[in-house]
């Protein structure tokens, strides 16, 4: 384990530079003077951290035997897969004494071996303790669990990777959340007097949820997807991740498939997990563009000369406007899906005159329509209609933030490489360098592992005299999670940990370098 802070990714400055600003106005509504000035003044000192007594766990029943490892096929018609019985029980009823169905009892015991033989606990560790230089950021981070009886149990903590890993074993909770590194053991909790138990740093996160783009997308709705509303969750990731990386000056961003409907973002840096929240709010503030609840037909006024943010992010989404909304959303194609667009117009004429021409022409293309709502947009003179087609962009394909989940130093999300427990699916990294390649339907779920584990060690049985043969020469022993098709992700999400892992041994370097610098004065 390293032994130093990680490094800062801005050698000579805390504060975080704002967006390549070649003017002071924020890219839609104004200026930002005083979200530079959050930046300019955040405070990176460690606070002081009170002592407690210790809490104790609460009780929690015997896991199941893991006996049976083979799960009856389900045939998948949308992207939920309940682990359901014969009478429909998705889950069991919350409460001490209620009963799992046969399904979700079957759910627990693979859960189980998954626990038990893939999950990389060594790497979440390492992840999470940033070095263990600083003892308290592992020591002091509050995990909650949700048991299959719909228990939910918050603010536990843990003073190692292998105090975890036993107690997720013993417990085998359905979903792990990671929450905020506090100033004191979030088991102790009780023990501390009202008022003084607060957070202090956690990792700056983004929760992109697909129910957010219902109003938009024709494909599917609530909980379900496909491949074609994923690519708002691909325009997302190389939208915000760009933004981090080239505005902000980010480098450790784990992107993750939050196993159903949407994908979320850790931001590692040292400088992201010690902004304030008004620090959070002026980034979520800084990268906003749609405004606006149901009732609000526009959405997104932009203003000229455009930011250089959003100019580089209109890039983005031009690539993706006539493939994503034109064709596959064909938010043109019918009355009921072109009446939003043409409501964001604010000229009742070319309301009436784009509607009339496709109400009586139904074979034009969506992209023939769109031509003919840029042709009308750019034949009046009128100011309001000026950046009104970069704004339809804007409103159909930029990013949809939940800024509570931002903002809050005290929210939870869901820990890399769980299992949701509504599709199977496991909640794997996403390389934003390939994401346009990912496909939600394709992430590997939970009996697929299993049953990847059982083949391999059949055809390992089938051939014991090479494997012990094998044995006897020394090779080394293969990791359970390299036989199945988790292998790939665990390697990229090691590869992020060594990232920030190296970050600790520059930031090493560099206090020595300037500490023999002082001596020789």
């Amino acid at each position: 384990m390293l032994t130093t802070e990680e490094a800062n990714s801005s050698p000579t400055s805390d504060a975080l530079p704002v967006a390549n600003a070649a003017s002071d106005e924020h890219p839609v509504y104004g200026t930002y003077d005083e979200d530079d000035a959050l930046f300019a003044s955040m405070d990176l000192d460690p606070p002081t951290m009170p002592t407690a007594t210790q809490a104790k766990r609460p009780p929690v029943e015997d896991m199941m035997d893991t006996s049976s490892l083979k799960r009856p096929k389900v045939e998948e018609t949308t992207s939920e897969v309940p682990w359901k019985s014969a009478k429909g029980n998705v889950m069991p009823v919350s409460g001490s004494s209620a009963q799992l169905s046969p399904d979700a009892a079957h759910f627990q015991t693979l859960l189980k071996v998954f626990y038990q033989r893939l999950f990389p606990f060594k790497d979440v560790y390492r992840w999470l303790s940033y070095g263990n230089v600083q003892k308290h950021i592992f020591l002091n981070r509050e995990f909650s669990f949700t048991l299959a009886s719909e228990t939910y149990i918050r603010f536990q903590s843990f003073k190692d990777g292998d105090e975890l890993k036993n107690e997720i074993l013993r417990m085998c909770p359905v979903k792990v959340d990671i929450g905020a590194v506090y100033n004191a053991k979030p088991k102790d909790k009780k023990a501390i007097r009202a008022g003084a138990f607060q957070p202090i740093e956690r990792e700056l996160v983004f929760d992109i949820d697909m129910t957010d783009y219902d109003e938009i997308r024709t494909c599917c709705s609530g909980g379900n997807i496909c491949t074609k509303c994923w690519d708002f969750m691909t325009l997302s990731i190389k939208v915000i991740d760009r933004i981090l990386r080239d505005d902000f000056g980010f480098r450790h961003i784990l992107w993750v498939y939050s196993g159903r409907r949407g994908v979320h973002c850790w931001v590692s840096d040292e400088r992201a997990r010690k902004l304030t929240a008004e620090a959070r709010r002026a980034i979520v503030s800084y990268m906003e563009v749609i405004k606006g609840g149901e009732g609000v037909s526009r959405k997104v006024s932009t203003r000229d000369p455009l930011h250089p943010s959003l100019r580089r992010a209109e890039d983005i989404l031009l690539e993706h406007f006539g493939q994503t909304i034109l064709e596959e959303m064909n938010v043109l194609g019918a009355q009921e899906q072109w009446s939003k667009v043409l409501q964001i117009i604010p000229d009742d004429g070319i309301r009436r005159t784009l509607d009339k021409e496709w109400t009586a022409k139904p074979k034009l293309s969506g992209e023939d329509k769109w031509d003919q709502l840029v042709a009308e947009l750019e034949r009046k003179t009128k100011p309001a209609l000026s950046t009104l087609k970069r704004d339809i962009i804007f409103q159909y394909t930029y990013p949809r933030l939940d800024a509570n989940v931002s903002i809050g130093l005290n929210h939870l999300l869901k820990s890399p490489f769980c299992v949701h427990p509504k599709t199977g699916r496991v909640c794997i990294p996403i390389d934003p360098a390939g994401c346009e390649g990912f496909n939600p339907m394709e992430a590997p779920e939970l009996s697929t592992l299993i049953d990847e584990l059982n083949a391999y060690e059949a055809k390992q049985r089938d051939q014991k005299d090479i494997t012990e043969e094998a044995s006897t020469n020394g090779d080394r022993k293969i990791p359970d999670y390299e036989k199945t098709s988790l292998k790939e992700h665990i390697e990229h999400f090691r590869r992020f940990v060594a990232g920030m892992d190296e970050s600790v041994r520059d930031a090493l370097r560099a206090k020595r370098a300037e500490e023999d610098r002082k001596l020789h004065f």
